[in-house]
């Protein structure tokens, strides 16, 4: 058998890499039976049926995967985040570092669009972007769109490591990767202004060298599935939530009820950011009303 990694899928096949060369390979049979579905990005072991053909027979144990986007063994993500067309979300956003934080990826905010706001909307979107790195979070705010400033940090935060780039639809990912890297010449889209999203312009997902670090190039989506944790469990995903819950009265706060909370007391001081602090308690709701799903 021969170990690689596979850089892309695309309608059930899969392409490994194996240094410089590229085999395209199909999952064994069992693997449907069995519920597994490889991820670009894993390790795998497989079987050369023809000069360029296989099937990959084994998936080496992750450190880690996401759903949205389908990719593993991620060291850090970059989230396109748009600061306009379509409109910031903050919802949005922590959802996808949550996400991010369950799967123990280091993420980098990098916002985009930044040139198309009023004066007004950029100093309030600069200002959230300074509590972000309070929290702390790596924040790339460009003062102009793209500028090489912007693009010459993120290329250093993410040279060496396997990245992905991932966020909404309509953020500008393709965007951001042609200019880090011109010769890549990715499709990108207009946005809807009828449905206030972009169209898809990346259908499938790829593995990309880009400035000696490898970089993920996935589909955009227009909405983030409630998380696979229990409720109680939401507060360790929000870094500040957690060094806080050490001065909270009761062991095991949930930090909305409770007297004591020190987490309520620093959202009232302006410490904590009351927009995460409201984006918690409705995911913590979501969860803790998610009704089970019970298996045949």
């Amino acid at each position: 058998m021969t170990q690689g990694k596979i850089y892309q899928s695309l309608s059930g096949f899969y392409d490994v890499h194996v240094g410089d060369k590229i085999y395209r390979t199909r999952a064994r049979g069992n693997f449907r039976k069995r519920k597994i579905t490889p991820l670009v990005g894993d390790d795998v072991e497989f079987k050369i049926e023809d000069q360029d053909q296989g099937y990959i027979l084994k998936i080496l144990p992750r450190k880690n995967s996401l759903v949205r986007p389908p990719v593993a063994n991620i060291d850090q993500a970059i989230v396109a985040t748009a600061a306009i067309e379509p409109d910031f979300s903050s919802n949005l956003l922590d959802r996808q570092l949550i996400g991010l934080e369950i799967s123990r990826i280091k993420p980098i905010i990098y916002f985009t669009k930044t040139d198309l706001l009023t004066k007004d909307q950029w100093q309030r979107l600069s200002q959230i972007a300074t509590d972000y790195r309070a929290i702390p979070y790596d924040v790339i705010f460009p003062k102009q769109a793209f500028d090489d400033a912007s693009l010459n940090e993120l290329r250093q935060l993410f040279a060496g490591k396997e990245n992905v780039i991932m966020g909404q639809t309509g953020a500008g990912k393709s965007t951001l990767l042609n200019h880090l890297a011109p010769g890549l010449d990715l499709a990108t889209g207009e946005i809807s202004a009828a449905l206030n999203r972009g169209k898809h312009t990346t259908r499938k997902v790829a593995l990309l060298n880009v400035n000696d670090g490898i970089i993920a190039d996935t589909p955009g989506f227009s909405s983030y599935d409630t998380f696979d944790i229990d409720y109680r469990q939401l507060g360790s995903y929000f870094p500040e939530f957690k060094r806080a819950s050490v001065k909270c009265r009761f062991r095991g706060c949930a930090h909305v009820n409770e007297p004591g909370c020190e987490v309520k007391r620093q959202v009232s001081a302006g410490t904590i950011m009351t927009s995460r602090y409201e984006n918690y308690l409705q995911l913590y709701t979501d969860i803790k009303n998610r009704k089970p799903i019970y298996k045949k």
